[in-house]
């Protein structure tokens, strides 16, 4: 199974972004499980496609679709034996910090998880601009604890989190 991926590169060299951003500024890189480019409304394994998106607390900028031909059908069962179609979405997803589905089975979350991205599933479908206010949201003020660690160094340590051993 093989990724096709469609990208928008701008004046930047090599599809670099010119938008500056300082180095204290968090960035998250999502990635929304779709069948339309419109809406968040698959399940990890019979996404089509995936918007990645890269998100600031203030900006939003399309980066990328990948697309897939040969996905699940969402029954649960294997296709072939040896027929990997988790491996090549997740190495699609590569450099991605959070990946929004409806639903994932758990071989394809710990996949996920073993990748660094962490899957978010939702209990219904929504609009992409809908899950990036989400993110955007959670990114501004105090994020969660779980948010803080993917966001990694870049966010400011709130006190209100603090454990006794820290």
């Amino acid at each position: 199974m093989t990724a096709r991926h469609l990208q928008i590169i701008e004046s930047g060299l090599h599809g670099q972004r010119d938008t500056p951003q300082s180095a204290t500024t968090a960035r998250l890189r999502i990635a929304v499980a779709t069948q339309d480019m419109k809406s968040l409304n698959a399940h990890f394994g019979s996404a089509r496609r995936f918007a990645v998106w890269d998100v600031t607390p203030d900006t939003a900028d399309f980066v990328e679709a990948v697309g897939f031909d040969e996905v699940s059908d969402e029954s649960g069962a294997h296709q072939v034996e040896g027929d990997d179609r988790i491996g090549p979405k997740v190495a699609a997803l590569s450099g991605c910090n959070l990946l929004f589905v409806l639903a994932i089975g758990g071989p394809a979350a710990a996949k996920v998880v073993g990748a660094r991205i962490h899957p978010v599933k939702l209990p219904a479908a929504q609009s992409i601009p809908s899950v990036i206010e989400r993110v955007q949201a959670m990114m501004s003020g105090n994020p969660p604890p779980w948010l803080r660690k993917v966001m990694g160094a870049a966010t400011p340590r709130s006190m209100d989190f603090l454990d006794e051993e820290d």
